[in-house]
């Protein structure tokens, strides 16, 4: 039994505030190949281990081999991880899947759905449509929660996210929905979106959303490039409230890679944010002996684990 489920027995007898993270990463081509490669599924794990709801993009994996070995090679850590996914999504013959990864003690889905972009009466403007997923959480603060994932395609990047906003209506409309994050890729910045178009945008110009990941961030990996593609925007008072602090990851840094290894894993450094959150929230207490025997069990399990 790993700490974190002594924990989570002890959440529910008495509330615990609780760092929450939720992050976004371009896997760029996450496939067989890269899931066959040790050094690079060992960093990817490190990235995604450090999330509690963790979207991967760029995945492609039509027969769910890479998928496979990722989520065995997660659970092979302390905590318990499940993951949802959207259908293989594109024009063409290349597709790639939005993967929603997340800790299942922590969270569950309650429901999911691809926005419907096939009208052939109206124009198709994703090239991989938003694939929504809504989560349930263990908390008191926030219990309801709605992400919304986009990669646009570059050259669309302006078209692509003013249809979000649409998206942004559709999922209200369906699910009445309070908290709802829009993240990934937006390649919004640089030569894709230039802060004019920006700033006409119906999910810039509605004060209700806020850009947690601002003009001045690189999300690229290379040196040699300085671009916001990778974005976060909040709707919601509740989940506005919550943020305590959002950027990028440098894994390359962190994990002490030089820019060619960290290009082997992405061309793309994930963004996060982090909330506070009280996990469990029944505040009926245990019987003191319960308490004190969990408590002891977790700092006999840290003493262990340092040895």
């Amino acid at each position: 039994m790993g700490i974190w489920c002594h924990l989570l027995v002890l959440c529910t007898a008495w509330p615990c505030v609780w760092p929450f993270r939720i992050c976004a990463f371009n896997g760029q081509h996450f496939g067989e190949k890269k899931a066959a490669n040790h050094d690079i599924l060992s960093v990817v794990v490190k990235i995604i281990h450090r999330c509690d709801i963790f979207l991967l993009q760029e995945v492609h994996d039509p027969k769910g081999i890479a998928l496979s070995k990722l989520m065995a090679a997660l659970n092979r850590q302390e905590d318990v991880y499940s993951a949802v996914h959207s259908p293989p999504l594109g024009r063409k013959s290349y597709t790639e899947q939005y993967v929603f990864i997340y800790k299942s003690l922590k969270i569950s889905v309650t429901d999911q759905y691809k926005y419907d972009d096939d009208d052939p009466a109206a124009p198709d403007v994703f090239a991989r449509e938003p694939y929504l997923v809504r989560f349930a959480l263990k908390s008191k603060d926030l219990q309801d929660l709605v992400i919304i994932p986009q990669h646009t395609e570059p050259e669309k990047a302006g078209t692509e996210l003013e249809a979000l906003y649409d998206v942004f209506m559709d999922v209200r409309k369906r699910w009445r929905c309070k908290n709802i994050i829009l993240m990934g890729d937006f390649n919004a910045g640089c030569k894709y979106l230039s802060k004019k178009k920006k700033k006409t945008l119906r999910l810039y110009t509605d004060p209700d959303f806020q850009w947690l990941i601002p003009d001045s961030t690189d999300t690229t990996v290379k040196e040699s490039t300085v671009c916001p593609y990778d974005r976060i925007v909040v709707y919601g008072q509740e989940v506005t409230n919550l943020v305590k602090s959002s950027g990028t990851y440098n894994f390359a840094e962190e994990l002490q890679l030089t820019e060619e290894e960290a290009l082997k894993v992405s061309d793309h450094y994930p963004v996060e944010m982090d909330l506070y959150l009280v996990l469990g929230g029944s505040r009926t207490l245990l019987p003191s002996l319960t308490l004190i025997i969990f408590g002891l069990l977790w700092i006999l399990e840290l003493s262990i684990s340092q040895e």
